[in-house]
């Protein structure tokens, strides 16, 4: 009885199975649809080209032997992939089945020696290749980088990567945190302290935005699989900023295989975001899963104690001496972030070097005053309103109005959680500037708004940012 493709397919399915990885065999075998069986030559369907070029280079020796045993020597597979347009296009080169020796290109074990081979994104072409420069800053150390409850976890899982990279629970480790809490700094600590242990390994750092100009620039010149090439030769990928993927499909489809690949031969990865992985938007769920299969660890605002040990610890790389009174008043005032808090104390002996004006009280708190509070607004109701209005993207009359559509509510409410937050106002005010509702009105609106918050990460995500647009801005 002859067989029919959907059988021979499934055959050869069940033979790949047993020789490959559970995920390599998820990610690069179950998408594929047969299409037809001319004799001896089966025609397969996969997502796209990238894909396609993917099996040439990585799996011909398990295709070789699956279709064989099914369809006989004389056996050839053939492809056929969407175009731009969504046509399928066929590709007229069959996959090598012949008895000639296939390498597969895989990279697992290579060597430094290996990238001469390899385009390096990171070298300027005309230029003499290299190997992979880390492009991590010598200046960010674990000795520099201040511990404290706000960072604790994270600082303590990034020694123990760097110190067994790819060989703990932590892969990948993931950090998040608000602009200017150290994720930059750590991230370029382990880099460093990797490097330091193991001087053979490929250590790379690199922000997202540069990964995906890379990659653009690999798309347009035709280097995709060179690109994908270098980057899986890499011992510990350190990417900053992976919030950056979002809503860039290639670039996430290239990162999905390169994080694949490396996970799966052992190899370190270190992400960080400005938010949890749970709370990204526009970033593909498969991705969003593999970002949680190692250790997420936040880090937060530092606390007065670990605020005090910074100011101490930048006094002295910067050759300064602050009198105790003073490095409390600078602690009490930069409740922001720790990079506003170095910034301050680099003004502060800039200052005192420039001008010989003794470090006190006084100058100290001109410098806050110019640093915090230039040309900021002050803090009121309607600032409130004027910052939910531009992040909600409604207009300034409509929240004022008796309009019920959601996205009017959910502003008002933000408008009035806020206030009762951010500002000393009474509930019979705030119900005032809303048109004389009264303070039950008000309260039944926060715990609303509360509620949701606590359901709707991305409410949440919204309020937080208005929030912190804000206490940026203001007095």
């Amino acid at each position: 009885m002859a067989k029919d493709f959907k059988t021979v397919w499934n055959n050869c399915l069940e033979t790949i199975r047993k020789s490959i990885s559970p995920q390599s065999f998820k990610t690069w075998f179950e998408p594929i649809v047969p299409i037809r069986l001319d004799s001896s030559s089966l025609t397969i369907q996969v997502p796209n080209k990238f894909f396609y070029e993917w099996l040439e280079e990585h799996y011909v020796a398990v295709l070789r032997m699956s279709i064989k045993k099914e369809l006989g020597m004389a056996a050839k597979l053939q492809y056929q992939y969407p175009s731009a347009q969504g046509n399928a296009v066929p590709k007229k080169d069959e996959v090598r089945l012949t008895n000639k020796k296939q390498e597969s290109t895989s990279f697992k074990g290579n060597t430094a020696t290996d990238i001469s081979e390899i385009k390096n994104p990171f070298v300027i072409p005309g230029l003499k290749r290299m190997k992979v420069e880390s492009q991590v800053h010598p200046s960010y150390s674990f000795q520099n980088f201040i511990e404290g409850d706000c960072n604790r976890l994270a600082r303590s899982a990034g020694m123990a990567v760097s110190k067994n990279p790819g060989g703990t629970a932590f892969n990948p480790l993931v950090v998040y945190g608000g602009v200017g809490l150290g994720k930059t700094h750590l991230c370029h600590a382990i880099g460093n302290e990797t490097l330091r242990a193991f001087p053979e390994k490929n250590v790379l750092y690199v922000s997202c935005e540069n990964f995906t100009s890379q990659m653009i620039t690999a798309i347009l010149n035709g280097t995709v699989n060179d690109f994908v090439n270098f980057y899986q030769m890499i011992d510990v990928l350190i990417l900053d900023d992976i919030q950056f993927l979002a809503k860039k499909t290639k670039t996430q489809e290239i990162f999905f295989h390169i994080f694949n690949q490396l996970h799966q031969n052992g190899k370190q990865l270190v992400l960080s975001s400005d938010r949890a992985p749970k709370d990204l938007e526009g970033i593909e769920d498969r991705l969003i899963s593999r970002f949680k299969w190692g250790l997420t660890s936040d880090l937060t605002a530092p606390d007065f104690e670990t605020k005090m040990a910074i100011i101490a610890s930048k006094a002295i790389k910067s050759g300064i001496e602050i009198p105790i009174g003073v490095q409390e008043q600078i602690a009490f005032s930069i409740d922001t972030n720790i990079r506003d808090l170095e910034g301050l104390i680099v003004s502060l002996a800039g200052v005192s070097k420039l001008t010989g004006r003794t470090i006190d009280q006084a100058l100290a708190q001109e410098l806050i005053a110019r640093s915090v509070n230039a040309g900021v607004k002050s803090l009121d109701i309607d600032y409130i309103a004027e910052s939910v209005c531009e992040v909600m993207q409604i207009e300034m009359e409509l929240l004022k109005s008796k309009s019920r559509k959601r996205e009017v509510v959910l502003s008002r409410q933000a408008c009035m959680y806020l206030s009762k937050e951010l500002t000393e106002m009474s509930l019979k005010e705030i119900g005032h500037y809303f048109g004389g509702k009264d303070h039950s009105t008000v309260i039944y609106s926060i715990n609303t708004l509360k509620d949701l918050m606590d359901v709707d990460p991305s409410v949440k995500i919204k309020i937080e940012e208005i929030a912190k647009k804000v206490k940026a801005t203001a007095v």
